[in-house]
């Protein structure tokens, strides 16, 4: 099948938009209340060496992805079962993104909209990205992201202006000790957002120069975790940690505290701006490496899927909750007590294992080849 290539820009700007995506908006690290900044600079550390544990994987087999790598490993029969797993995991969490983005919307912005019309409306607008294919998806990529940035930034320098801004409730730092930091890192923070990086095992395999992949992908981790770890901040500051840790929507009820004269007031638009552009990309992401493992199971080119998934994509995301409290317990207490773990690092991990198994083995019967040669 036809390869497709990224550049090492879109990789950039893939990695940051798939860790802000929708963790910026409805907030991180808030179970550590006015210590959640330091529980996201633990993550965000945690977060390097799980990019690099998938970029080595990756690495060993190059132009490879994730599905080939387990077929190099087990049998085909195997992989088809384990790539089964991961397409119905992709998709449900590509499916839990969206369901936050029109709770959001149908909460806080058009609330007359039906969810069903948000869902589909944004969904058609990925499907038709998916089938013009990956290339297509880095591109709008790298042309939203500045606006994304600027628009955060914007929003990070009107704040302090407002006068909503009290620094004493960032204290006492850790003053009921190291625990609910670490609780809140493992393994809630370690699984969202940075154990999604997982996708990358799917992507990594777009680019045809590895060498630079590592530093990039450092760069990029640790700049997506400062934007976390600021905004974290300034939701403690503005709204202090009670009510951050139990607001819906944390970022949007800090933008509505922005009040500089008449020039700037209310910036939930901006907010919203920030969802949607770091929703189509995020959720782009894990719709992409779905429609990938059915192409590996079938044989068949991904872009025959990404219309039909989609659709699958858009019933599940209506069907997934009966309200947005159902689906906030079903993320917490599911996805990470079970799935998250597995899919993230269990599966990779014994993956791993037998790659380098197998690959010591190959190189030492080529050693053995050449040494009778």
């Amino acid at each position: 099948m036809l390869k497709e290539n990224i550049s090492l820009t879109q990789l950039f700007t893939f990695i940051v938009n798939l860790l802000l995506g929708s963790s910026i908006v409805v907030g991180i690290g808030k179970d550590a209340q006015q210590n959640g900044w330091i529980a996201i600079l633990i993550a965000t550390l945690i977060g390097v060496g799980l990019m690099f544990f998938y970029f080595s994987l990756i690495h060993l087999q190059p132009n490879k992805n994730l599905y080939e790598i387990m077929e190099y490993c087990f049998t085909r029969k195997v992989t088809i079962i384990l790539s089964s797993i991961y397409v119905s995991y992709f998709l449900y969490i590509s499916a839990r993104v969206l369901r936050t983005f029109g709770e959001m919307i149908t909460a806080a912005i058009m609330p007359q909209t039906p969810l069903e019309v948000i869902v589909l409306s944004l969904l058609f607008i990925l499907a038709y990205i998916l089938y013009l294919g990956i290339e297509v998806l880095g591109r709008v990529s790298e042309i939203l992201s500045p606006y994304i940035y600027f628009s955060l930034l914007f929003l990070l320098l009107f704040l302090p202006l407002s006068g909503n801004i009290q620094l004493n409730r960032l204290l006492p730092v850790m003053g009921d000790g190291f625990k609910p930091v670490l609780k809140a890192v493992f393994p809630s923070l370690l699984s969202f957002p940075f154990g999604e990086l997982i996708v990358f095992t799917i992507i990594l395999s777009s680019i045809n120069d590895l060498k630079k992949v590592g530093k990039i992908s450092l760069i990029a981790v640790l700049t997506a975790g400062l934007q976390l770890i600021i905004g974290a901040v300034l939701m403690i500051i503005t709204l202090g940690a009670d009510v951050n840790q139990f607001s819906n929507f944390p970022l949007l009820s800090t933008a509505r505290l922005v009040a500089v004269g008449e020039f700037a007031e209310r910036l939930d638009p901006l907010v919203v701006f920030i969802m949607i552009l770091g929703v189509i990309i995020k959720s782009a992401l894990f719709l992409y490496c779905c429609l990938k493992g059915l192409e590996y199971i079938f044989r068949l080119s991904y872009h025959y899927f990404a219309f039909p998934i989609s659709i699958l994509t858009a019933v599940f995301t209506l069907l997934i909750a009966a309200n947005y409290g159902e689906h906030l317990a079903k993320g917490h207490y599911m996805l990470i007590n079970y799935f998250h773990m597995a899919m993230q690092l269990l599966i990779p991990g014994i993956t791993f294992i037998f790659l380098i198994t197998k690959v010591r083995k190959q190189k030492s019967e080529w050693k053995t080849d050449a040494g009778k040669c």
